[in-house]
């Protein structure tokens, strides 16, 4: 067991190597921009992963991100804090967001906590949109200035590039830290078996605020790295449409693995583009996908390696 758990870690450590070397191969800007935006997915699906850990599905993910990516860009532009500095303001009033909102409605279960994180999402964004002397309004804010750190600035896509793919594998490797100390495994219990857990002495409120906060904080922080790249940031950047993305990669990549959400932004990630022309047939594609690893692979792909080598075992 243990073997085969080295190895499936081997594989997608080589894959996240050919993740790291392929753009520096290539020419072509928008290839670039399609593997700086994977790594970003990639950081806010672990965000969304931690919390699934928990038992609980949230369709408002992408409020989170853009808490951090306008907390951020006004704490920059308006308040005039450095970069990182700022990233930690977006990434702070994210979690704080995230803590109000956890200790009222992760009490509740299924369905109504679906609803009320889909309610809190169109909230957010509605404030975004009726607060225009903040945060700009429809228009949303422009001019944003480029990551920098130490005087060195990210502003260029392959200078981007690298601290995109920094914090894709250091989120990556928060995760698997996660996955196995206490915290971690306090969040696979919940998952398992709620009432199993509360009845061993766990508080399982107090666990799943934790998860919560945790990963809306790193939804925050992604939303600020992606404010900086991009430059503009508006309320319809953060709508429903980003939450469901990020549920979509995380069922299809593996909501139970460290490593689903890797997967799930590598394989979603480029689609909107090979889709461009046929919108229609992009979310036929995702509606069919779904049923797909629902129906045989309700682990997500991630489980993949694992249940070829037990069918090749029995053969």
């Amino acid at each position: 067991m243990a073997g085969g758990a080295g190895l499936t870690g081997r594989v997608f450590g080589l894959l996240m190597l050919v993740v790291a070397a392929t753009p520096f191969f290539l020419s072509s800007p928008f290839y670039i921009h399609l593997a700086i935006l994977t790594c970003l997915n990639v950081v806010i699906v672990t965000g969304l992963s931690l919390i699934a850990r928990t038992g609980q599905l949230s369709f408002g993910h992408g409020a989170f991100v853009g808490l951090g990516a306008y907390g951020s860009v006004i704490a920059g532009m308006q308040l005039g804090m450095p970069f990182w500095v700022a990233a930690v303001a977006g990434t702070v009033i994210a979690c704080l967001c995230a803590l109000a909102l956890g200790w009222v409605i992760l009490r509740l279960r299924g369905v109504y906590f679906v609803l009320v994180t889909f309610a809190f999402a169109e909230l957010v964004r509605l404030v975004m949109l009726d607060w225009p002397g903040l945060t700009g309004g429809a228009n949303g804010i422009t001019g944003i200035p480029a990551a920098e750190l130490f005087g060195f600035a990210f502003d260029t896509r392959h200078r981007f590039y690298g601290l995109a793919l920094f914090c894709a594998v250091a989120a990556l490797a928060f995760s698997l830290r996660l996955s196995r100390i206490p915290t971690g495994h306090g969040f696979d219990a919940v998952e398992q078996n709620a009432s199993l857990a509360e009845a061993s002495g766990l508080n399982v409120h107090r666990i799943q605020v934790r998860a919560f906060v945790i990963g809306c904080g790193i939804a925050g922080f992604a939303g600020a790295l992606l404010a900086h790249y991009v430059g503009f940031v508006s309320p319809e950047s953060f709508n429903l449409s980003l939450s469901i993305s990020a549920l979509v990669m995380l069922v299809i990549g593996g909501r139970y693995s460290v490593w689903g959400p890797l997967i799930g932004a590598l394989i979603l990630t480029p689609l909107p583009e090979l889709f461009r022309a046929a919108v229609n047939t992009q979310h036929i594609f995702y509606g069919a996908a779904l049923i797909l690893i629902l129906r045989f692979l309700p682990a997500g792909l991630a489980s993949l390696p694992a249940r070829l080598r037990r069918a090749a075992g029995r053969s």
